[in-house]
């Protein structure tokens, strides 16, 4: 007989969502995730901020849902807020999770307040689950929890082939900028990315840079500096443009040889998942647990983001070398032939992932029944 749970998701309209949570066809535990509800005076398909955690909606809703599980977005509340939330949950007979994907949070310069709401909410929940092992020691270190590691889902869509990329003469190194969020070293990455393709083709290495940022950022200032380090060079060029949605994305960074993640803080990231899907090489600073995500030397490359820029040069000039040397080119069957078996792949860590969590929602139900 099929169990089917309820979950109130914070939040539910997230690709990683629909993923990890999604049990196969067949299995015994079934999961229905609750519809984002409309945050008063956001556009639609907009979740943040999420109105689960806003005073009174659980209370309201008791009836609807099994369980809530946290995931992110709660920046925009207060300690007490997300306590309260918590204790509603409880009292209406839910147990919570929380899945801690960042430690340190993306989206703040002051990492105080998220630190308060790791404290305040790492004992109070019933279960805890992360993406690696490291962040799951640092979790038991900083708040003695036991967090269940599971792997981050796919997040090229089932029905979207592996987009190809196309081939080009001289290598293409690629960074994101995004809209230049508190976690993003902006400026000091793409000082290092020019100083990192003079290096090389020093070394008789031509490779050529791109710089993508979106037209609304979070930093007027950084943004001048990034248009001011690219104009000068004929070996890069500065894309500005609006924010892409995830087909024009995929096929964006399908046509990079290399993707260098900009990152100067942070925990996990989900563009390393994604350039995972596509086969995509990628250079991944020291930050977090960005490294044991994948375990793959031959299409991730780390890199030293401390130290003077010709440390940093050096080091990301390695990175780079070694990438170009050993991952399949953008355009040839080599890579997309990756693309697709890791995809295949992930069909069967996913459907564990998601085994995974409605056996966890199973069991905590059952132990408050």
């Amino acid at each position: 007989m099929t169990q089917t749970l309820c979950v109130a998701s914070v939040p539910a309209g997230h690709p990683y969502i629909d993923r990890a949570l999604a049990a196969p066809i067949g299995s015994p535990v079934q999961v229905r995730v609750l519809p984002d509800p409309q945050p008063v005076g956001a556009p639609a398909g907009q979740w943040w901020p999420p109105a689960i955690v806003a005073s009174g909606w659980i209370n309201s809703h008791r009836a609807d849902a099994d369980l809530l599980h946290l995931h992110f977005g709660l920046e925009s509340f207060t300690v007490d807020e997300l306590v309260a939330a918590v204790d509603a949950a409880h009292d209406a007979g839910w147990p919570v999770v929380y899945t801690v994907h960042d430690l340190e949070n993306p989206q703040l310069v002051d990492q105080a307040p998220h630190v308060r709401q790791l404290d305040a909410l790492l004992p109070l929940v019933d279960a805890v689950v992360t993406l690696t092992p490291g962040a799951a020691r640092e979790i038991a270190e900083r708040w003695g929890r036991t967090a269940l590691v599971l792997p981050h889902p796919r997040l090229l869509p089932n029905d979207v082939e592996p987009p190809r990329g196309l081939a080009h003469d001289l290598p293409v190194i690629g960074v994101h900028l995004k809209d230049l969020r508190p976690s993003v070293d902006g400026a000091a990455t793409v000082r290092i990315l020019l100083g990192t393709l003079d290096l090389l083709r020093d070394r008789g290495v031509n490779a050529t840079g791109e710089v993508r940022l979106q037209r609304r950022v979070r930093d007027d200032e950084q943004r001048e500096q990034i248009r001011f380090l690219c104009a000068e060079r004929s070996d890069v060029v500065l894309i500005e443009h609006n924010r892409l949605d995830d087909e024009a994305l995929a096929e964006d960074l399908a046509h990079l040889d290399v993707c260098v993640l900009p990152y100067h803080s942070g925990t996990h990231s989900g563009w390393l998942e994604l350039c995972w899907d596509l086969g995509v090489a990628v250079a991944v600073p020291d930050v977090g647990y960005l490294r044991e995500q994948h375990d793959d030397q031959a299409t991730i490359a780390g890199f030293s983001r401390e130290g003077l820029d010709g440390d940093r040069v050096e080091s990301l000039a390695g990175a780079i070398a070694r990438l170009l040397d050993s991952a399949p080119k953008p355009g040839s069957e080599a890579r997309h032939d990756l693309a697709v078996r890791r995809l295949e792949e992930r069909t069967t860590t996913d459907e564990m992932t998601a085994r995974a969590h409605a056996d966890l929602y199973s069991d905590l139900l059952a132990e408050r029944s």
